[in-house]
């Protein structure tokens, strides 16, 4: 302020004049002088042609009087002083155009202090610069004094946050200023139609505005643009003004919030709920929400939210049939399969007209855990995809809200990794809505606990999302932040938050006791209106609606309510199904449960697709490709011209024929497009030429299905969960998750238990997604080696004691019976069935797959094309088809393994020569576990030492699933003994030396005889 002021007077100064003149002198610059003095001239006396009171000589006269004087008011005689100090005197009109950003002059005179038309006064031009500077003030800090908390026991612990005036407090205005008119300058809306306000209706416009019952949090963001949009949609007089009619609205849907949850409260007063009682009005907000969404082109919402609230949610945002939801109340029996989920857990899928716009919506609440904020992810997958098949590229038609409690918002992790998705192109949802239902207390801890910044939402800064706090005991103020935040988000396409600062009238559930721990506020919280009374209350006195209104309303719902609960007692089993968030509409008709369709392709594709996997683009003479790269290529050429493949090719040749056929495929992770080890390569970079690419895979077929291949931000927890909510949208892609290396994967453990694992079993919700997870102990140590295999096996759920009946269909009944399938393939072809598989499947299953890392270059991990053509099939098992396989009667010991420690096995088997006493069988689909399979190989081998090897550590790796489910397979009647590394807290060993020393020790003891 003190520079601008500076620089402002001296501008205006005679000295400043002189100084001016001598610059252009010194500078020898006598064409910029002319062209000064023209431009002098024209300013000076481009006057009105018509002057009725003097003609054109005596006008240019007085105004050269006039100019010298506002130069240098002793230069003129003390006449003319006095007259033009007597403020009757108007300076003529100046033709010259304003500039870009100026003021006149005559703008800082309001208010007097100086004369008409003359230069301002150092006060005056302070004054000005003030206003703008407590204007400035209210936009950045308003929030931190708005009254936001309904009880006014909680405000943020900033300095000086006890009174608007210290906003203003450091500028030197009085009580004698209040009625001083001020310009408004184009960084503010409050003035409307009117160029300039007194001093005192500024402030209580900017205090109303910014310092009542919401606050608003944006001037962080750096686009002009987007703040002044904030700015026109908060300050414009008469934003909040409500019609009698959307009043009533307010008042009804904030009517059915609080019934709903007082019928719970009647109706099952011992049960757990998470009502959302001190929040009701979260509700009418979504509803809002949604409804001017719809009204702006939307045509699906997809939601996450956690367990509070979500009963209601369902009930009057999504209208869920409330006869269903009170049956979840009743503890009856299944009619399907499936372990089911608690109430507060569970989602929906509806389609139904909107009453307000009168335009059909689909509204689906992802089912989810009680980890809070891990939905967050899935609910951005599920969305993204339905983006992509809509072919909404914009994100006009499907869009997100997430809802999240204050204490998980700013707690979990994940909050923060989700919101960094929100921007990078093959993540975007082009905007979401998140909701924070403010309880302003996580379970029982306190905010000063629980976080370290001022807001539960201050996360949603590092992405440039505005925030609007809100008072959630102002309705209205929350459908106008509502109204806002909808309108912002199909305007920018970019996150924003409304933080909804309520209560929790209930401890942490119903049966829950808040006294203990939170006593003061408790006791204030008892005495408490709650928001439908207050409203209510409001609009009576103001003459809106009548206190039989209000009645009759609440007495309307309370009937409905009714009659639902008498129609859920008739009823005698729940049906998971009615809670399916994610139905896949024909899918599973007309298609027998237990026929797989074949995963072999003819040979003419093989090659079609290796052919243009290995070739350059299409104008190779102009894009630059790294002399590496021409290598791999001209490699991948040779190996189709020789009918192999290796890993790389596989893959290509999996993903090329599923294009062919219509299947979208999409790839994602951390360095996917090339790969972690190198091998992928489906990116080709023009090395002269930045952001210039080709990727062969998606110009295979004229008609072929897109393919993506998505490098992802460093994230495991959150693109996880993305992914596997893209994959719950369309049952006809195949969606893959690759970890940079399989160690990482345990980042994103919540989503591999909460949903992966057992999704289908909690919500009747199948996925095909697959995790590619890079696992070897190759000497790299114990984070880069082992993707913890052991785990997945430990959550399939396959019973070990149980062989199941032997028939042509055992092993699609085991994958369709099982919640996930883990395999750790060797060979190029079976990677390639296993892939095509999971399409080929009439049903949806996980796959954890194991990809190996020295195999993707090794000379024997490859297949011939006769592996993958017509009449091939994925082999659970591989059997030995050397020496000891031809003779399994003198065989003297059978070791079953899997994964790449086949190939060092066989290797220490060639150099003993024991081809003809050892063999070496690879259990490629480890669950569900091949019981017949293994109880055929074992009987060719009926004289043999039965063994498993394995490189992971004993209590890690597969030993600890296959050891009991060889022992039913065997029925008992053979052991099968353990080769391999001693148990061990680490995953691998960090020495090289040791590494050696334990692979050849474990390969010793697997081959001797």
């Amino acid at each position: 302020m003190h520079r601008a002021h500076t620089a402002f007077s001296l501008a205006l100064s005679p000295m400043a004049h002189r100084n001016f003149a001598t610059w252009l002198l010194k500078s020898g610059t006598s064409q910029k002088l002319a062209k000064a003095t023209a431009a002098a001239a024209v300013r000076t006396y481009n006057s009105a042609a018509a002057e009725p009171f003097a003609n054109g000589s005596t006008a240019t006269y007085v105004e050269e009087m006039y100019n010298a004087w506002l130069r240098d008011p002793a230069s003129v005689h003390t006449s003319w002083d006095a007259y033009f100090r007597s403020n009757t005197y108007t300076s003529p009109p100046n033709l010259a155009p304003v500039q870009a950003n100026t003021l006149p002059l005559t703008a800082f005179n309001l208010g007097g202090g100086a004369v008409a038309g003359a230069a301002p006064d150092s006060k005056t031009i302070d004054d000005h610069l003030a206003v703008q500077a407590i204007i400035r003030s209210y936009q950045i800090r308003g929030h931190n004094i708005a009254h936001l908390d309904p009880l006014e026991i909680n405000s943020p612990e900033l300095p000086g946050n006890s009174s608007t005036k210290t906003i203003y407090a450091n500028f030197s205005f009085g009580e004698q200023d209040m009625e001083r008119q001020f310009k408004l300058p184009s960084t503010t809306f409050i003035g409307g139609d009117e160029a300039s306000l007194p001093l005192k209706e500024i402030l209580n416009r900017l205090e109303n505005v910014y310092c009542n019952k919401i606050g608003v949090e944006f001037m962080f963001i750096n686009s002009l643009e987007q703040c002044n949009w904030i700015r026109k949609h908060f300050e414009t007089p008469g934003v909040l003004n409500f019609s009698p009619e959307e009043k009533r609205l307010i008042l009804a849907r904030l009517t059915r919030a609080t019934g709903f949850e007082a019928f719970l409260a009647k109706k099952y007063s011992s049960e757990k709920r998470f009502g959302l009682e001190g929040c009701e009005i979260m509700i009418p907000a979504l509803k809002e929400i949604i409804d001017v969404s719809t009204e702006l082109g939307v045509e699906s919402v997809i939601m996450g939210m956690p367990h509070r609230g979500r009963l209601n949610t369902l009930a009057n945002v999504c209208r869920k049939p409330l006869n269903q939801i009170f049956t979840q109340f009743a503890g009856l029996e299944a009619a399907d399969d499936g372990s089911g989920d608690v109430k507060y857990h569970l989602g929906t899928y509806i389609e139904r007209l909107n009453r307000v716009t009168n335009k059909n919506i689909r509204l689906a609440v992802v089912a989810n855990p009680s980890h809070l904020e891990a939905v967050d992810p899935v609910v951005q997958g599920k969305t993204r995809a339905e983006q992509f098949y809509r072919g909404d590229q914009e994100g006009k038609k499907v869009m997100s809200i997430l809802i999240h409690g204050d204490a998980a918002f700013c707690g979990q992790g994940v909050v923060y990794e989700t919101m960094h998705l929100s921007d990078l192109p093959d993540y975007t949802t082009h905007g979401t809505i998140h909701v924070v239902a403010n309880n302003q207390i996580g379970f029982t801890t306190d905010p000063r606990f629980s976080r370290s910044s001022p807001y539960c939402t201050d996360v949603a800064r590092v992405v440039n999302a505005p925030i609007f706090h809100v008072n959630a005991d102002d309705p209205e103020a929350v459908m106008h932040v509502c109204k806002v935040a909808a309108e912002w988000r199909a305007t920018f396409h970019k996150d924003c938050v409304i933080d909804l600062v309520g209560y929790r009238r209930n401890g942490h559930n119903e049966i829950d006791e808040p006294m203990f721990t939170q006593p003061l506020m408790y006791q204030k919280i008892r005495k408490h209106k709650n928001c439908l009374d207050l409203y209510a209350d409001k609009l009576i006195a103001e003459g809106t609606v009548t206190g039989e209104e209000v009645k009759s309303v609440a007495a309307k719902y309370e009937n409905i309510c009714e009659e639902a609960f008498a129609l859920a007692k008739t009823e005698t089993h729940v049906k998971y199904k009615d809670w399916l968030d994610s139905p896949w509409s024909g899918f599973f008709e007309g298609k027998d449960p237990l026929k797989v369709a074949p995963t072999g392709v003819k040979e003419e594709t093989l090659i079609h697709i290796g052919n243009r996997f290995s070739m350059p683009p299409p104008n190779a003479a102009e894009f630059v490709i790294h002399k590496g790269l021409m290598r791999v290529l001209a490699a991948r050429k040779n190996m189709v011209d020789e009918k192999v493949t290796d890993w790389a090719l596989g893959e290509a040749m999996a993903f090329g024929s599923l294009l062919k056929e219509g299947i979208h495929v999409r790839l994602s992770g951390q360095d996917v497009e090339r790969g972690t080890f190198s091998h992928r390569h489906h990116v080709l970079h023009h090395q002269l030429v930045d952001k210039a690419t080709y990727n062969s895979l998606q110009h295979m077929y004229p008609d072929q299905a897109p393919y993506s291949v998505s490098n992802s931000s460093l994230s495991e927890y959150a693109v996880l969960g993305f992914e596997h909510g893209y994959s719950m949208t369309n049952p006809n892609a195949l969606v893959l998750w690759e970890a940079q290396f399989g160690d990482f994967s345990n980042t994103a453990q919540s989503i591999i238990d909460q949903f992966i694992s057992s999704g289908q079993s909690k919500w009747v919700r199948q996925s095909g997604l697959v995790m590619l997870l890079p696992h070897g102990m190759e000497g790299m140590g114990p984070e880069h080696s082992s993707c913890r295999v052991e785990r997945f096996l430990q959550m399939s759920s396959d019973d070990p004691d149980y062989f199941p009946p032997e028939s042509d269909e055992f092993a699609v009944r085991q994958l369709h019976d099982i919640n996930w399938i883990v395999a750790n393939c060797t060979t190029p072809a079976n990677l390639f069935h296993i892939l095509r598989r999971q399409i080929a499947l009439p049903f949806r299953k996980p796959l954890i797959l194991c990809t190996p890392k020295s195999l993707l270059r090794h000379p024997e991990a490859k297949s011939p094309f006769s592996e993958m053509s017509e009449g091939s099939e994925f082999q659970r098992i591989i059997p030995d088809n050397g020496p000891a396989g031809q003779n399994p009667g003198s065989v003297k010991k059978v070791v079953f393994c899997s994964g790449r420690v086949y190939y060092d096995l066989t290797k220490m088997r060639a150099e003993k020569q024991l081809e003809s006493d050892v063999a070496i069988l690879r259990v490629e689909q480890i669950s569900p576990f091949p019981f017949d399979l293994v109880k055929e190989q074992a009987n060719l081998y009926k004289n043999a030492e039965l063994v498993w090897a394995q490189e992971e550590h004993k209590n890690q790796g597969s030993w600890t699933y296959v050891q009991p489910r060889f022992l039913t397979a065997l029925n008992h009647s053979r052991d099968v003994s353990y080769t391999g590394r001693a148990a061990s807290a680490s995953t691998a060993t960090g020495s090289k030396a040791q590494h050696i020393r334990e692979l050849n020790a474990l390969l010793n003891d697997a081959i001797s005889t």
